[in-house]
């Protein structure tokens, strides 16, 4: 499947909490609304959590600031995406959204692209999901490469190093379930991007861990410690701290497959 990432800024003069209130309230359930014109298969907001965390691993890592949500839409294939973009109620449906974004988006601030994920921990079925009920939490860590990489060699170095590193200590570092999402080259994002004006760049990718915090944390225990420190030594490798972020969320599914 084809992957749809949207990282949001609220617009000035909103709470965090007004934002994701209306976001939630209004335009989710429009979106939703049209997912049959756009041809969606599942659309998932991720609302950031106001936590502690979020500042100690923003200082660790000299990190950006946390965005204030995520919209992720998923679509079969990119065939699907460009069928739907080009149909008259697709397109009627897409400036309709991007007129009710103005609300509360600033869009100079936000950042969108196509991707496709890379699974490294991930139990079967795939039902570990971070609501609002359940004390699972999705970790989100959206990244630029360092300056040094070209955008392939960074996705190849994550994907074939990075990942199996997490992989081996995914059980100290208590982690349920780790996906990689790598950011595509694909133009059919710059027409979505051109109708919100000028926008952030595109990034190369995040990473999605989930981790249940009933059941205590990485830091709890020395060994997850030691698992921590080994993530942080080989992000330097490839990632470019000051123009990433990382951030907890909680996950509200709209469609759902």
């Amino acid at each position: 499947m084809i992957r749809f990432v949207y990282v949001l800024r609220r617009k000035a003069g909103l709470s965090l909490a007004e934002f994701q209130s209306y976001w939630r309230r209004e335009h989710g359930p429009r979106l939703a609304r049209h997912s049959t014109h756009l041809a969606i298969a599942r659309y998932v907001q991720m609302h950031t959590l106001e936590d502690p965390a979020n500042e100690a691993m923003r200082a660790s890592r000299g990190l950006a600031e946390p965005y204030d949500g995520v919209a992720e839409l998923w679509w079969n294939s990119l065939e699907e995406v460009a069928a739907a973009s080009a149909s008259a109620e697709g397109q009627a449906a897409a400036a309709e959204l991007v007129e009710d974004e103005k609300n509360f988006i600033d869009f100079s601030r936000s950042s969108l692209w196509f991707a496709t994920d890379v699974p490294q921990v991930n139990p079967t079925p795939e039902n570990i999901v971070a609501t609002e009920r359940n004390s699972v939490v999705k970790l989100f860590y959206v990244f630029h490469r360092l300056p040094t990489l070209a955008k392939d060699q960074a996705q190849l170095y994550w994907r074939m190093n990075h990942g199996p590193l997490i992989r081996r200590h995914a059980q100290a570092a208590r982690i349920l379930r780790y996906i990689q999402v790598h950011a595509l080259d694909d133009a059919l994002a710059e027409p979505i991007r051109a109708a919100r004006g000028k926008m952030e760049e595109a990034y190369d990718g995040h990473a999605e861990l989930w981790y249940d915090r009933a059941a205590g944390g990485a830091a709890l225990t020395a060994e997850g410690q030691r698992a921590a420190a080994l993530f942080l030594e080989d992000e330097k490798k490839f990632i470019d701290f000051p123009r990433s972020a990382m951030w907890f969320g909680k996950e509200v599914a709209f469609i759902d497959l």
